[in-house]
């Protein structure tokens, strides 16, 4: 697959130095694109995107920054919205390190110091031979079909994921509150990881003392009461494939400190047995409880936790990820019809799911949609008639509500300017609702309260201001 990229200069030494980059990367065997037009596809495949996919960005694209200020930081956040981002600093002194945060804060992928155009080529084919290697997966039934969602926060764990288990055989932790999915990532973890084996599950809140050592070990025929037949445990069934012990924190310390053993040797005997027999698997955990708080109690061993954490991740709780909850129930509703199509929602529905409050997170938002769907009837939108009347609201929810407010407080606190608040808010209003609408205008005119003709007017302007700053 040929592989191809945009790119962009900031400033005049960033100007300066695209000429060679280009024709390196040429040799590289990496085209240039134009910026303008790479950036529209990768608007349009975003928005074609969005209700389904568990990432919102495609294409990949370098910006030479020469000059680091806010006019930069801003143009990079905006093009990471439709596009994996790699900066390189091509300033005259290397930039502090506060700013290279920025940099990454602001959507850059990552930031290389400019040191050469046949170095830098070869550097941006590598990361770019993994970006695309990683979209790829992203993009894949395996990966949309289990985790969906197009929040930044979303989108960044999902990649992270999708890293760690295909390009890894790294230990993984999973963390986080119940109902944000931490089964399904070890799910994906497994269908990614190449693995022959099969994926062997151990809830570890089941494991009773009489029994536990059985589970985990296997054991022989009579090594205990009742044991008429010999039994392989989760140990001897994982081997060659991923052990997933999900709720990790609950083992008591005796199993704990037999389970280091293990992923140290490599090797176990089942109860009753003086025979050592090898093991090989991929160990992923997963638990609701603060382990690092448990090992400050001494109810969790930290040279265990080390071992298990070589790479932790935290599904966000809904609460923090409130942008997936309309794909999330468009998600949920195809797997409901029996066509697999799915159902428009009534407003007044969709402001309901969007205000109510998820103590259990996807989980109980995937419940709640299970309820409206099973009492609506008939062909037409879901209307507020199918929202169960024991949990029907009898005012109109808050707003402007808490993410609202919270969005604005982080504008002012970065300190934007109120007309730049409210033409990001417009502009941002009227882009996820063409998003929501498959891009149709006059549907999201009438959603947004404005005629099609003044829509139309503002994404023709939004237009030529792209086109002006080159993108």
């Amino acid at each position: 697959m040929a592989l191809s990229i945009w790119m962009q200069a900031l400033g005049q030494g960033g100007a300066k130095a695209v000429p060679a980059l280009r024709a390196a990367l040429g040799n590289a065997g990496v085209a240039v694109r134009d910026a303008g037009a790479a950036l529209s596809a990768s608007k349009s495949a975003s928005i074609s995107a969005s209700s389904s996919t568990s990432t919102c960005t495609s294409g990949f694209g370098v910006v030479l920054c020469g000059a680091c200020d806010g006019t930069v930081l801003q143009t990079i956040q905006d093009l990471a919205l439709h596009a994996a981002v790699l900066a390189i600093d091509c300033t005259a002194e290397p930039l502090p390190s506060d700013t290279m945060w920025a940099l990454l804060d602001a959507g850059a992928t990552d930031l290389l110091p400019w040191s050469g155009a046949e170095l830098c080529a070869q550097q941006v084919a590598a990361r770019l031979q993994r970006w695309d290697a990683l979209q790829t997966l992203m993009a894949s039934n395996a990966v949309q079909g289990c985790l969906v969602g197009c929040s930044a926060a979303w989108r960044a764990l999902v990649q992270g994921v999708v890293e760690v288990a295909a390009f890894t055989q790294s230990p993984v932790l999973i963390t986080g509150e119940t109902g944000t999915g931490k089964d399904l990532i070890a799910q994906l973890i497994h269908r990614l990881s190449g693995t022959p084996g099969e994926l062997t599950v151990l809830d570890c809140t089941t494991l009773s003392p009489e029994l536990a050592g059985s589970e985990l070990f296997g054991h022989e025929r009579g090594a205990f009461t009742g044991a008429v037949n010999a039994r392989d445990g989760a140990f001897a069934l994982a081997d060659g494939g991923i052990l997933f012990l999900d709720e990790v924190g609950e083992l008591p310390l005796s199993l704990q400190a037999q389970l280091l053993r293990v992923i140290q040797e490599g090797k176990f005997k089942r109860v009753g047995s003086n025979q050592w027999q090898p093991t090989r698997f991929r160990l992923v955990c997963a638990t609701n409880r603060d382990l690092e708080a448990d090992i400050a109690t001494g109810a969790f061993r930290a040279d265990l936790y080390y071992r298990i954490a070589a790479w932790r991740c935290r599904p966000p709780p809904l609460r923090e990820r409130q942008a997936d909850i309309l794909p999330l129930v468009d998600h949920f509703l195809r797997q409901f019809d029996p066509k697999g199509q799915g159902c428009r929602l009534d407003g007044a529905v969709r402001d309901y799911l969007l205000t109510r409050d998820y103590k259990g997170n996807v989980r109980d938002l995937r419940q709640t949609v299970a309820r409206i769907w099973y009492r609506h009837t008939g062909p037409g939108p879901i209307t507020i008639g199918d929202v169960p009347p024991d949990e029907r609201l009898h005012h109109a929810p808050a707003w402007p509500d808490a993410p609202f407010r919270d969005a604005i407080r982080h504008a002012v606190d970065r300190g934007m300017s109120l007309a730049r608040i409210g033409q990001a808010a417009a502009d941002t209003a009227i882009q996820l609702v063409l998003e929501q609408e498959d891009d149709n205008n006059q549907r999201a005119a009438q959603r947004l309260g404005v005629t099609d003709r003044a829509l139309q007017i503002r994404r023709k302007a939004a237009r030529e201001v792209d086109a002006g700053s080159g993108l």
